[in-house]
């Protein structure tokens, strides 16, 4: 087992890990996405309802959750630490330095970009997740995660504070998209190509469904 962990605490290993947990996230964003995107159905929160119950009392989605907890942790983690080793590793600016030319603005920017997804995660999970799971473990019963939509994003903060978490998560996606399949070694001239539109559409998709969900509701098409 030396081997693995020498192999794991290396520069391309907390990397490799890097890319295993940021693709782990990119499945779960979907499933997330898909199941909060029930409240279109616009039949006040039924369909919403009946599957958010299901997903939050199911033993397996249960122990996925542990594991997505886990994900999040290691990823961060991992995160700051790469984008620490790499300030260091270049302590003093070049006097010259055209990063534009070979770079995006958010592929540099993802130290930046993840500590704004931070804040909102703490903010997002501190208004649902956890003080559901803590009415779960106390009374045995769910709180009416519906009417809380409602009544959070019924607040222009709490709306801005989301699309602006929607907005960073478009451009981390952007670029972690397609860097994961890079840092897994799973870049090929034959398909490349379709990595980078998949990685486009989705970094689209998921974010602009995610901030539809409180827009609608504070604009009155959602109740």
């Amino acid at each position: 087992m030396n081997w693995l962990n020498k192999t794991l605490t290396s520069s391309i290993g907390k990397k490799i890990v890097m890319a295993i947990t940021g693709l782990f996230l990119i499945i779960f964003l979907i499933i997330h996405t898909a199941i909060n995107g029930l409240i279109f159905y616009n039949d006040h929160g039924k369909t919403f309802t009946a599957v958010a119950h299901f997903m939050g009392n199911n033993p397996v989605t249960r122990t996925i959750e542990i594991f997505l907890i886990l994900g999040f942790l290691i990823h961060i983690w991992q995160g700051l630490y790469l984008w620490n080793q790499n300030r260091k590793a270049r302590p003093i600016s070049y006097a010259y330095k055209n990063d534009a030319a070979s770079s995006t603005w958010y592929s540099r920017s993802m130290a930046l970009l993840g500590t704004l997804i931070l804040l909102f995660l703490i903010i997002h999970t501190s208004a649902f997740w956890i003080p559901n799971r803590i009415n779960q473990l106390r009374f045995s019963k769910e709180l009416p995660l519906y009417e809380m939509m409602l009544e959070k994003f019924d607040n222009p903060v709490m709306v801005g504070v989301y699309l602006l978490g929607c907005f960073s998560l478009f451009w981390h996606l952007l670029h972690g998209f397609k860097s994961a399949f890079r840092s897994m070694g799973w870049s090929h001239l034959k398909y490349n190509k379709a990595i980078y539109i998949s990685g486009i559409a989705y970094s689209i998709i998921i974010p602009t469904i995610l901030s539809m969900m409180p827009l609608s509701i504070f604009c009155g098409w959602i109740g």
